[in-house]
């Protein structure tokens, strides 16, 4: 924000959602891990992961402070803000609590997770995800980041979910729980 002398509300209000969502996601991977974030990848992989997703995500921020992105948001900031900060908080929320049911309730018991966070949505935690990011996108107000989260979510989060999906299928109660729950949005989608 110094180097480029933008001291906009929305820069603080990205910089704050960008930062909250860091210290989140430490407190989680402390509290509760994720196996798959545990494993050890090459420099390859790592170059490459920050390549195609991971370093998009500070081209948002970087659109936003640089004074690239000049946001005219379609409704008054005050209200923008309020919606993107929202998106956010509700977001992590839902992450962190998905999260959560997994990882403890797998620790005690292996088999599908039908209940709580996952009674209504096969997915929370990816739909908590999708709003976090939604709402940086939202506070650009960008053409890129829109580019970026349809693939990562068509290319990566979609991908992923169906490989879930095929993986949970193994268990005698996955049709039930499929035809009564939904993919990301409970009652929608």
């Amino acid at each position: 924000m110094w180097y480029y002398q933008n001291f906009s509300v929305s820069a603080w209000i990205y910089l704050a959602l960008q930062g909250s969502y860091g210290i989140i996601w430490f407190i989680k991977d402390v509290s509760f891990p994720d196996p798959s974030w545990q494993k050890r990848i090459t420099i390859g992989g790592g170059i490459n992961a920050f390549l195609t997703v991971l370093g998009w995500y500070w081209v948002f921020g970087w659109l936003l402070i640089s004074g690239v992105s000049v946001p005219d948001y379609p409704l008054a900031d005050s209200a923008w803000y309020a919606l993107c900060i929202s998106m956010c908080m509700l977001g992590s929320v839902i992450m962190i609590a998905a999260d959560a049911q997994k990882f403890f309730t797998l620790k005690y018991r292996s088999g599908l997770i039908d209940n709580g966070m996952y009674r209504y949505i096969r997915h929370p935690n990816y739909l908590g995800e999708m709003l976090i990011y939604a709402s940086f996108a939202l506070m650009v107000w960008h053409w890129l980041p829109v580019l970026v989260l349809t693939w990562v979510w068509i290319g990566l989060f979609a991908v992923n979910m169906m490989m879930k999906e095929a993986s949970l299928s193994r268990y005698p109660e996955w049709r039930d729980y499929k035809n009564r729950s939904k993919w990301l949005l409970p009652g929608i989608f």
